[in-house]
C-alpha cells in the first residue's frame, strides 16, 4: 500500500470545481453496476444507504441508468424514465446530500447489447447497424445470448435524443447535481462512433463527422436542459466490452475530432477510460491516451486501474484533474479517508459485485485508522 508521508504532496484531497459542481476532493466514485434493483428499476432505501455510505467521495457518479425501457440491456439495473423511478432516486440524492456529498447520474442506452427478453413487447434491440454483438446478458431467468439488433431508421433517431432529454429532465427532478452522458464501453453512442459497429450510409454513418453526430446531438440536448457546467461525458476509445467490440480503425482521428467538438460545450468534465475498462491500461499501437486527453479544454477525470501512487504521480504531472475509482469503492465505503491515511484497503470478492441484497453491498465496515 502506498503511504502518504510528509514528503508526499498532493492536492487530490483538496476541494475543487467540476464546472458548477463544487467537490470536497478529487477522488471520484466511478459508475459501478451492482444489479440490485427490482424489474421496475426503482431505487429504494437500500440504494440510498449504499450511496450515502460513499458520500465522502468528491463526487459520486451513480451507476449506469437506463434512459428508457428500450435502453435496457441487463436485468436488475435502474431506470430514470418514470415518475416512480424519479421518486426513488430522490431518496438516494437526499441521503447523499444529507451526508455532505455530490452525485450525478450516468445516462445509459445499451443499444445492440440486449436481448428480446428485456425489450418492450419482445422487440429486437436497436443499433446503428444490424450487427450482432458477441456474448450473453443477464435476465431474470439467468444469462442468455444477446439478440440480433435491427438498425435504427434515420427518422427514429430524434426519438432516441428525446429519451435522453426526458431522462435529463427527470435527473433534475430527482435532485442530482448533474448528469454524465454515457458515450463509452461499446454501448449505443459508442456503437455509432466506431466504424466497426456503424455501417450506416445516412448522415449518422460513414465519415468521422457523421459517426460523431449522435453523441454531439445528445450532448447538446442534455446541455440545453442542465447547462454545460453540470454535464459531463464518459469516453472509452479502446474498450472492447459489451460484445467484444473492436476499436475504431482510426482511434486518434475519431476521438481527437470528437473531443475538439465537445470543447464547444464547455462541459463540467471529461471522464476518460485510459485503456480497456476495468481490465488493462494497454492500448493498441499508435494510440496515445494522453495525446487525446490534453485536447480537452475542461476538467479531466482519469479512470482505469489507478492506485493512489499513480493518481498522485499523474496529478503532479498535470495529466489529470481528478481520479475515478470503481471497484475499490465497492468494499471501501470510506475510500477517501483510507487513501488519505494510507490505511489498508479491503478487496471485494467478485461474487459480491452483482445481484443480491445488503450482503456485499451495504455491510462493508469502515477501515481501522
Amino acid at each position: 500500500m502506498f503511504m502518504i508521508d510528509n514528503s508526499t504532496r498532493t492536492d487530490l484531497f483538496s476541494a475543487t470545481q467540476l464546472g458548477k459542481i463544487a467537490i470536497a476532493n478529487r477522488i471520484i466514485m466511478a459508475p459501478v453496476t451492482r444489479s440490485r434493483y427490482a424489474e421496475n428499476g426503482i431505487p429504494n432505501e437500500l440504494h440510498a444507504t449504499y450511496y450515502a455510505q460513499r458520500a465522502s467521495a468528491g463526487m459520486l457518479i451513480a451507476e449506469a441508468t437506463n434512459i428508457s425501457p428500450q435502453g435496457r440491456g441487463y436485468a436488475a439495473t435502474p431506470g430514470i424514465w418514470s415518475d416512480e423511478q424519479v421518486e426513488g432516486w430522490k431518496k438516494v440524492t437526499d441521503a447523499v446530500h444529507a451526508n455532505g456529498g455530490k452525485i450525478v447520474v450516468q445516462l445509459w442506452h445499451v443499444g445492440r447489447f440486449s436481448c428480446v427478453e428485456l425489450q418492450p413487447d419482445g422487440a429486437a434491440p436497436v443499433a446503428p447497424s444490424a450487427i450482432k454483438a458477441e456474448g450473453s446478458t443477464y435476465t431474470v431467468d439467468g444469462f442468455v445470448p444477446v439478440s440480433m439488433p435491427r438498425a435504427l431508421e434515420t427518422d427514429e433517431i430524434p426519438r432516441i435524443i428525446e429519451q435522453y432529454k426526458i431522462a435529463a429532465r427527470n435527473a433534475m427532478r430527482a435532485g442530482f447535481d448533474g448528469v454524465e452522458v454515457h458515450s463509452a464501453n461499446s454501448y449505443l453512442l459508442d456503437q455509432f462512433l466506431r466504424d466497426s459497429t456503424n455501417h450506416r450510409t445516412d448522415e449518422y454513418g460513414g465519415s468521422i463527422e457523421n459517426r460523431a453526430r449522435l453523441t454531439l446531438e445528445v450532448t447538446q440536448a442534455v446541455v440545453n436542459i442542465w447547462g454545460s457546467d453540470r454535464v459531463g461525458i464518459r469516453l472509452s476509445p479502446v474498450t472492447p466490452d459489451a460484445g467484444n467490440t473492436p476499436p475504431d480503425s482510426n482511434v486518434m482521428a475519431l476521438y481527437g475530432y470528437l473531443i475538439q467538438q465537445l470543447n464547444q460545450f464547455n462541459l463540467a468534465y471529461l471522464h476518460f477510460v485510459e485503456g480497456a475498462t476495468a481490465t488493462s491500461r494497454e492500448v493498441p499501437e499508435g494510440v496515445d491516451m494522453d495525446t487525446l486527453s490534453v485536447q480537452f479544454n475542461g476538467p479531466f477525470i482519469g479512470n482505469n486501474n489507478y492506485d493512489l501512487e499513480m493518481a498522485i504521480e499523474r496529478r503532479a504531472q498535470g495529466k489529470i484533474d481528478a481520479v475515478a475509482f470503481g471497484r475499490l469503492f465497492i468494499s471501501n465505503p470510506d475510500l477517501v479517508e483510507r487513501l488519505r491515511r494510507g490505511a489498508e484497503l479491503t478487496i471485494a470478492e467478485r461474487e459480491s459485485y452483482y445481484g443480491g441484497g445488503a450482503k456485499g453491498y451495504t455491510d462493508w465496515p469502515k477501515g481501522n485508522y
